[in-house]
């Protein structure tokens, strides 16, 4: 069963979001919006979790959040976990809450902080419940701009600081920005995620790539690290070629095995690098995958290969 990759790291920043179970409520009422918040204090006092930005709908929440100690998994078990114990015993209910697991993307905050969290204070906006976002009392709009006096747990500085020195400019600055936008069709910064994972320029994947994924081996259950973790066509045939040299019809044979099959290549890229159709590239594969039924000697090499490349764990 596919699994969502957690990237965990102390100082790391994240966006997250849950939504209820089979899409249903999760907050009938000011109780749960306010008994929610409790939990973000206490994620903050126990679990050291430095929460920037939030939003809670009915259905579901959005979060911007920092780790300082790399305790994400832990944050979000006393947060899910709490709230969940806490619904289903007042309406004296069982079962899940939430809709499977949390999802987390990786954040470089300082290429992507100011975006994503007006994106999460126009939620309420976007969905039609307010036409601004300082009337919606369940996010963290209001503090922002100085309309009230944000509570101990929630950290405002860090976006702010983006738009001024001075705190009281900072806020019309942020503001400006946040109402810049209102009433107007705009990408969602998510959009640029990479994998489902992480959010950030190229510099910023391949330092979380080298750092805190070159250990991990290639999961079948992980899409997400197969995708971060997926070789050119150049590298799998470079791969290739060291084995079987001297044999370049063989290696292009496996080559596009690999790549159509473990590489998270497309009939369409893997043809245009040898210049060859996408049916030639999906015969090509399909013939060589017969082959090796009734090949044990090449089969390991190919399986060999695959292993040393990372591309699978077979």
């Amino acid at each position: 069963m596919a699994r969502p990759l957690r990237i965990e790291y102390p100082g790391a920043f994240y966006h997250v979001t849950a939504r209820g179970n089979e899409r249903k409520d999760i907050f009938n009422d000011e109780g749960d919006h306010e008994k929610f918040l409790t939990y973000l204090e206490t994620a903050n006092k126990r679990y050291g979790a430095v929460i920037h930005v939030y939003c809670h709908m009915n259905d579901h929440y959005h979060l911007f959040i920092e780790t300082p100690l790399g305790n994400l998994s832990q944050i979000m078990r006393h947060i899910n976990g709490a709230y969940t114990n806490y619904f289903n015993m007042r309406r004296q209910r069982a079962g899940h809450l939430f809709q499977g697991r949390y999802k987390a993307i990786v954040v470089d905050a300082d290429e992507y902080a100011g975006e994503l969290s007006r994106y999460i204070h126009l939620n309420p906006v976007r969905a039609g419940i307010v036409s601004k976002p300082e009337d919606y009392n369940w996010a963290s709009y209001q503090y922002y701009i100085g309309k009230k006096k944000p509570p101990k747990w929630l950290t405002t500085d860090f976006v702010l600081g983006y738009f001024g020195k001075r705190k009281i400019a900072a806020q019309a600055g942020y503001g400006d920005f946040v109402n810049a936008l209102i009433g107007k069709e705009y990408e969602s910064p998510l959009t640029d995620t990479i994998a489902s994972t992480i959010l950030g320029g190229i510099d910023f994947i391949n330092e979380i790539k080298g750092k805190y994924l070159g250990e991990k081996r290639v999961d079948r259950n992980l899409p997400a690290l197969r995708q971060l973790k997926r070789l050119s066509i150049a590298d799998v045939k470079k791969g290739v070629e060291a084995v079987f040299r001297g044999d370049p019809v063989l290696s292009k044979k496996v080559t596009i095995y690999l790549s159509h099959n473990y590489g998270g290549r497309t009939l369409r890229e893997i043809g245009l690098h040898f210049d060859i159709g996408d049916s030639a590239v999906s015969q090509a594969s399909r013939r060589f995958g017969a082959l090796l039924g009734n090949d044990t000697k090449l089969s390991q090499k190919v399986k060999d290969i695959c292993k040393r490349l990372n591309l699978c764990d077979v």
